[in-house]
C-alpha cells in the first residue's frame, strides 16, 4: 500500500521534476551564433528580445565596431535594433564556441567547411549544435550532421535543427512565424526551443532531424524551379499544380531516405509547416532568394549573370547537384529535381525543360 501511494505521488510530481530539470539546465545554457547574415541576425534578435545573452561570431571586426555604435547590423536587416549589452561579439570563432554550450550554425552551406576550419577538433566535445542551414555541403554531398560526424566525431544525439517557413525579413519585423526544432532528445530540443518562444514566434518540436534537413534542401530546388516558371510567364494555375507535384515528389524522397536510414517508425506528417509550409512560402514569396534567382534564369539570364546581379548564390543551385548525386544511390524518380538540375548544370533551355515537366504533372 505504501509503495502504491509513493508511486502515485511520484506520478503527480513528475511534471514538476521535469520542469525543474529543464529550468536547472536552462540556467546553464549559453548560446553562441555563428554567422552574421540576415538569418543569423533574425535569430539573434529573437533570443535577445527574450532577454537572453548571446555570444556572436561576426567575421569582420569593423562590423562589430559599427554594430556596437549603431545597434544594428551594417549590412542585413538594418531596421532591426539590438540591446548590445546582451551581445558578446567576437571575430574569433574558436572563442565563441569555447564560451558557448549551444552553437547555432547560421551561415550558407557553401561556406560551412571554411568557417569550421578555425575550430579545433576537440572544441565541439560536449557542445550542442543547432543547424539553421537549409543546404547540403556542396563538396561532400552530405548534410551538416554527417560532416560534423566525419570531421569532429560529433554524435547525432547532440545535434538539432532550427527550420520552417521563416523569412528573416518577417521575423525581424516581428510578424508571427513558426519555427520547428528537431532532435533525438525531445527534452533538450524543447529546452532549446523555449529560448525562442515569444509573442511573434511559435515553436514546434519533432524528432525527424534528418528528414527536415532534406526537406529544407529540396524546397530550395523546387522554389528555384517555381521562379523559372514565373520567368517563363506561366500563371498561378500552373504554379499551383507544379507545387502540388513538388510536395508529392518531396514526400517520395523523404520516405525513401527514412527507410534507408532505418529511422524510428514514428509517423511523419509531411503536410506540417516544416515540410509543406516551408515549400509553399519559398515558392510563392517575393522574399525568396531561390525564387528570385530562378525568375532571372527563366527570363534568360545565365547562372553566372544571375549570381552577379543578385550578389549571391541561391542555395537551390548547389542543392540541385547534390540531391542528384545523392539520388544515384537511391534510384528514386525525381523528374522536377532532374529538370531543374539540367537547366542549371547542363545548359538545358528552360522552355524545353518545362515543356517536359508539363507532361508529368497531375
Amino acid at each position: 500500500m505504501k509503495t502504491s501511494r509513493i508511486g502515485g505521488a511520484f506520478k503527480k510530481c513528475a511534471p514538476f521534476f521535469i520542469e525543474f530539470r529543464m529550468f536547472a539546465k536552462m540556467s546553464n545554457m549559453q548560446i553562441g551564433i555563428i554567422g552574421s547574415g540576415s538569418w543569423a541576425t533574425a535569430i539573434a534578435k529573437i533570443i535577445t528580445d527574450n532577454g537572453h545573452e548571446i555570444n556572436w561570431w561576426v567575421r569582420q571586426s569593423e562590423n562589430i565596431t559599427y554594430f556596437n555604435k549603431r545597434h544594428h547590423n551594417p549590412h542585413y536587416l538594418r531596421n532591426a535594433f539590438f540591446d548590445t549589452t546582451k551581445i558578446n561579439f567576437s571575430d574569433d570563432i574558436a572563442e565563441v564556441v569555447k564560451q558557448s554550450t549551444v552553437i547555432i550554425m547560421a551561415v550558407p552551406s557553401i561556406h560551412i567547411e571554411s568557417v569550421l576550419q578555425a575550430v579545433p577538433l576537440d572544441l565541439l566535445k560536449d557542445k550542442k549544435v543547432v543547424s539553421a542551414i537549409k543546404g547540403v555541403m556542396p563538396n561532400y554531398n552530405i548534410l551538416l550532421h554527417e560532416f560534423l560526424a566525419q570531421k569532429f566525431d560529433f554524435p547525432l544525439s547532440q545535434y538539432f535543427t532550427l527550420l520552417g517557413p521563416s523569412h528573416a525579413e518577417e521575423v525581424a519585423s516581428e510578424q508571427l512565424s513558426y519555427l520547428t526544432f528537431s532532435g533525438i532528445d525531445t527534452l533538450m530540443t524543447s529546452e532549446i526551443a523555449s529560448y525562442f518562444k515569444s509573442d511573434y514566434i511559435n515553436t514546434i518540436v519533432n524528432t525527424d532531424v534528418v528528414g527536415v534537413q532534406y526537406a529544407a534542401v529540396l524546397k530550395n530546388i523546387y522554389a528555384l524551379g517555381a521562379g523559372i516558371a514565373h520567368g517563363l510567364e506561366y500563371g498561378d494555375n500552373f504554379l499551383s499544380v507544379y507545387i502540388a507535384n513538388c510536395a508529392n515528389e518531396m514526400k517520395v524522397l523523404l520516405s525513401a531516405i527514412k527507410q534507408k536510414e532505418k529511422s524510428e517508425a514514428t509517423p511523419v506528417n509531411y503536410a506540417a509547416s516544416v515540410y509543406l509550409g516551408d515549400l509553399l512560402v519559398t515558392c510563392y514569396s517575393l522574399h525568396s532568394r531561390n525564387r528570385t534567382f530562378g525568375n532571372m534564369i527563366g527570363k534568360g539570364y545565365s547562372v553566372k549573370s544571375a549570381e552577379l546581379e543578385l550578389n549571391m548564390v541561391a542555395e537551390g543551385y548547389n542543392a540541385s547537384k547534390c540531391i542528384t548525386v545523392i539520388n544515384k544511390n537511391l534510384g528514386i524518380e525525381l523528374p522536377i529535381v532532374d529538370a531543374v538540375y539540367k537547366i542549371l548544370w547542363e545548359g538545358h533551355q528552360p522552355t524545353f525543360a518545362f515543356k517536359e515537366i508539363e507532361k508529368i504533372l497531375f
